[in-house]
């Protein structure tokens, strides 16, 4: 006798996953199409900025570090590893390249003087403008076509997709003030 043999699922139901009955549960092929649209988005989202830094040999990590840094002027180098999640030795190299190239420059800290202080230099701010504006301008143009200006759906979808624990770091760091970019 042969055992009757089950269909692949990709995705568990909810219910196979918590004792908590679901509000509504998307179908697989909602679940795939989403997944693809962000792959696509995200293709899209970056290959502006991509072109941007191959002109200066530069890749997606030196994109991380100068909006980061230019997001939070001071920023310690711990304070960066921490946020990106990468090796020291990643970081190291990139912080290297941006230094020696004029984009990046080290303070000392005030009270602690093995501390590392990060600041983008006039050159590293307008590449971070350069850099930021496609990117911007991409936001922008989604949420007009989509009447979505003043909409949090999107933003909060793009939250509860952080994991649980990690979501109060970045929760404060969106709340966190910084230096602003304005509204252009």
């Amino acid at each position: 006798m042969m055992a009757a043999v089950l269909p692949f699922v990709i995705f568990a139901p909810w219910s196979a996953m918590t004792d908590a009955p679901p509000r509504r549960s998307l179908p697989d092929s909602e679940v795939m199409a989403l997944i693809e649209l962000l792959f696509f988005a995200y293709r899209d989202f970056v290959s502006d900025p991509d072109a941007i830094l191959a002109g200066k040999g530069f890749g997606r990590a030196h994109h991380r570090v100068i909006h980061f840094v230019g997001r939070d002027p001071g920023m310690t180098v711990a304070q960066l590893l921490d946020l990106l999640r990468i090796t020291k030795q990643s970081l190291s190299r990139v912080l290297k390249e941006l230094i020696a190239k004029g984009y990046i420059y080290q303070r000392e800290g005030a009270a602690d003087r093995r501390q590392r202080l990060l600041h983008l230099t006039d050159k590293g701010e307008a590449l971070r403008h350069d850099l930021l504006a496609p990117q911007a301008a991409r936001v922008r143009r989604a949420a007009r076509e989509l009447g979505a200006v003043g909409n949090p759906a999107f933003r909060d979808m793009l939250l509860h997709m952080i994991s649980p624990e990690n979501r109060p770091e970045v929760e404060g760091w969106l709340k966190r003030s910084r230096k602003p970019d304005g509204d252009g």
